[in-house]
């Protein structure tokens, strides 16, 4: 692979350096990746759709090379995963300054409590297993912001 590539997997993997935050790099992947939603707010539910699945592969490439190159099976700096459980976790839902904060946090509870099947997702062999439990996180949080929504309806 050459430097360049593994340079651009790293960017990629690593949230554009946000997984370099020395404290919580989840949580500010996180936050990334609420940032990053941003313009997909306004793009149909297809675009979207797409936006997910096309960071969702290139975020398992990339996470790949992370993990090679921190040496550890799913290291601490590769949050592209977050970033597609984040935006995972606002799909097909309004977009306000409440559901993108309760959307937030309820994606940092689920993607730290791992619900069924996302804790058996991380066994899956490199990117693969670091992106796949995120987005049973964002399917979670997504579920539960729905069900809050039904509730209080805060949006």
């Amino acid at each position: 692979m050459s430097n360049l590539k593994r340079r651009a997997a790293l960017a990629l993997a690593t949230g554009f350096g946000s997984g370099y935050s020395p404290v919580a790099p989840g949580t500010a992947g996180s936050a990334v990746g609420v940032l990053l939603f941003l313009p997909l707010v306004a793009a149909p539910l297809w675009a979207q759709v797409a936006a997910i699945v096309v960071v969702y592969f290139l975020g398992v490439a990339a996470s790949s090379v992370a993990a090679e190159v921190a040496g550890r099976k799913d290291p601490g700096i590769a949050v592209v995963d977050e970033i597609v459980g984040q935006w995972i976790s606002y799909l097909a839902l309004p977009f306000t300054p409440a559901t993108a904060l309760v959307g937030f946090l309820l994606f940092r509870v689920m993607d730290v409590i791992k619900p069924w099947p996302a804790r058996q997702a991380e066994a899956l062999p490199g990117g693969w297993g670091i992106m796949t439990d995120d987005v049973f996180a964002g399917i979670y949080a997504n579920l539960a912001l729905r069900a809050a929504l039904l509730v209080v309806p805060f949006a």
